[in-house]
């Protein structure tokens, strides 16, 4: 794709976005200078899958872009990132909370978190049963993980043509925030990639995860 596709892309993008949602471009094996271009087009929010793709891009990319971890971490890996992660969208377990919590601590930061709900029906999908979603939250309020800023909850919807139960599971997730919200005002709820997003600002999302609508098909390296 060359500058021209891209930019407008983006722009088409942006423009369909309301101002009071924060759209994370998914840069997920895409090259650099794919990323350096949206940011020189005002950009500043990526998201990454994988760990090591995130360590090479963050080493030769501008300093001020904010990292978001949208893929499933490991808790071996969370060292690696802690120094400079902007927020990891993807918690899902306890452990893993612990883990971050624990390398924030070693680099001297508190390090924003989403944690990640399982809406979606596909057992492949990754994400924490609403009872240890509450279970967690419940638990930093009274102070567990001093180092951790819960600041909202993420979602993946169901990979279907079926936009009612799309709307559906982003509904639910969005009562669940609302629910959390009574206790602590969260910031973010993140529902929405590229087929789903217009549904899920619908259905309430802030925070939309939009790749290939913008860089179009991935480029498997």
């Amino acid at each position: 794709m060359n500058d021209t596709f891209l930019r407008e892309n983006y722009q088409k993008i942006v423009a369909q976005l309301p101002a009071t949602v924060k759209l994370v471009v998914v840069s997920k094996t895409h090259p650099a200078e794919k990323i350096q271009e949206l940011y020189t087009l005002g950009q500043r929010v990526f998201g990454e899958n994988r760990v090591q793709e995130l360590l090479e891009k963050q080493t030769v990319l501008p300093k001020d872009i904010k990292w978001h971890l949208i893929g499933h971490l490991q808790t071996n890996k969370v060292k690696t990132i802690a120094a400079f992660v902007g927020t990891i969208e993807s918690v899902d377990s306890e452990r893993l909370l612990e883990e971050i919590n624990r390398q924030a601590l070693n680099v001297n930061r508190k390090i924003k978190v989403l944690l990640q709900v399982k809406i979606a029906e596909e057992e492949t999908k990754f994400g924490m049963e609403v009872s240890e979603t509450k279970e967690l939250f419940q638990k930093w309020l009274q102070g567990a993980y001093p180092s951790v800023e819960i600041t909202g909850l993420m979602g993946l919807a169901t990979f279907t043509t079926d936009e009612n139960q799309i709307r559906r599971e982003f509904s639910f997730l969005k009562h669940l925030f609302d629910q959390l919200s009574q206790h602590k005002s969260l910031e973010t709820l993140s529902m929405g990639m590229s087929g789903d997003f217009p549904i899920a600002i619908a259905c309430g999302s802030n925070s939309v995860r939009v790749g290939s609508a913008i860089f179009g098909e991935r480029d498997y390296r």
